[in-house]
């Protein structure tokens, strides 16, 4: 049997105070979600000013980061580079959406919307960041 690690509710606090902070530095009204590993939501915060929109798709970015076992981006990059049968996927293809990764192991996802894919992702890794995490395997 596996041993492996998991997001407490202090980690999930510690990651989205740290991409609030990120948000609110550069004044992005921004949807912030956290997931598990298996892409169920554990945190959902929408900023003042946030689309009601965001609200949707934050959580369909991590959901997508944390059960492909890649930054929704590249999920995006696929679809951009003609591979349109990917559109088929359970996952929100949009940039925005960041792994959590521990010791090789993905054990959750952020997912940021609200600005321009860069920038919602860059707040993504700023959570990712504050509990010692990387963002890729």
């Amino acid at each position: 049997m596996k041993t492996r690690e998991a997001l407490t509710l202090d980690d999930v606090k510690k990651i989205a105070a740290a991409a609030e902070a990120e948000a609110l530095k550069h004044h992005w009204p921004v949807t912030i979600a956290i997931c598990d590993d298996g892409g169920h939501l554990l945190w959902l915060q929408r900023l003042d000013g946030a689309a009601p929109v965001s609200s949707e798709v934050a959580p369909g970015k991590a959901r997508a980061a944390a059960i492909g076992r890649k930054p929704s981006k590249a999920f995006e990059d696929m679809i951009n580079g003609g591979r349109f049968a990917a559109l088929n996927m359970p996952v929100m293809p949009l940039e925005g959406g960041e792994m959590i990764v521990v010791n090789g192991t993905v054990i959750g996802a952020v997912g940021v919307s609200g600005v321009k894919a860069a920038e919602d992702a860059q707040v993504a890794r700023a959570g990712v960041a504050a509990i010692g995490a990387q963002v890729s395997l």
